[in-house]
């Protein structure tokens, strides 16, 4: 259940970034054609990277939480394991019930 939750919570996140990075180069590009020399050509084109950066920064982070929500809210009693530990050498059966 709690996979689930993160794996949802995760698409939300990357659709997200998917349009922060689709309004950067969106305004990147406006800001490029707008632009009258070459350096603020430049200008525009770093701002533009900036900003994507920025999205993929914030989508890695979101998922890091994400991540240590569901790692948080498990149903782990403490000390104990997810699987079970082996043993080693023979069986624990009590004499007689094997």
């Amino acid at each position: 259940m709690h996979s689930a939750k993160e794996k949802i919570s995760d698409m939300a996140s990357t659709a997200k970034e998917k349009l922060n990075i689709g309004s950067a180069k969106a305004q990147g590009h406006a800001e490029k054609t707008m632009a009258r020399t070459s350096e603020e050509k430049k200008m525009a084109h770093e701002r533009e990277k900036s900003k994507e950066a920025q999205a993929k920064a914030n989508l890695h982070e979101s998922k890091a939480e994400h991540a240590a929500d569901a790692q948080v809210h498990g149903h782990h009693l403490p000390g104990h394991t997810a699987y079970p530990s082996r043993t080693t050498g023979a069986a624990h059966y009590p004499p007689g019930q094997i």
